[in-house]
């Protein structure tokens, strides 16, 4: 077994005591810097970071590798990957980039192939002087999009 699957063969038996959290992402370099990036469904704290560090850390020999780890939640700014992550999201506004546009509008479902979008515009309107409030409604699949990003309201 080599390293990396050992390390994964671990982070999977840590996520499996916490089913609410899931991984993003995984990177090991040469230098065997190891760097885990968790979600949850309803967000990470920090003992969730230190459960699964602990469970890989525990388990590997620095006598037989020397490594280095991290582990972190996906932060704010970071691009959504996963279709559960989207799903965490609904009733939120996203910043979608595809292609050819940038949508900023509020997640309404997710699908297994993609996401539905709504926002409203003010248009002119199309008899009279004047603008009107048109609510725009959109599918886009996961294959276009670029980019998409939770962004933050104040209120």
């Amino acid at each position: 077994m080599t390293f990396k699957e050992k390390v994964f063969n671990l982070l999977e038996q840590g996520l499996s005591q916490k089913p609410s959290l899931f991984l993003v992402d995984l990177n090991i370099s040469d230098s065997l810097k190891i760097t885990v990036t968790l979600d949850g469904d309803n967000g990470v704290v920090l003992q969730d970071c230190v459960d699964i560090s602990r469970a890989i850390e525990q388990n590997l020999d620095r006598e037989e590798q020397d490594f280095s780890l991290e582990v972190a939640s996906a932060g704010v700014s970071t691009p959504l990957k996963l279709v559960r992550q989207y799903r965490k999201n609904i009733g939120r506004t996203l910043q979608v980039k595809t292609a050819t546009e940038t949508i900023e509008a509020k997640l309404d479902e997710v699908s297994e192939n993609g996401i539905v979008l709504s926002w409203a515009t003010r248009e002119p309107k199309k008899i009279g002087k004047g603008k009107e409030t048109i609510n725009n409604k959109r599918e886009i699949l996961f294959t276009e999009i670029k980019e998409a990003i939770v962004i933050i309201i104040f209120n």
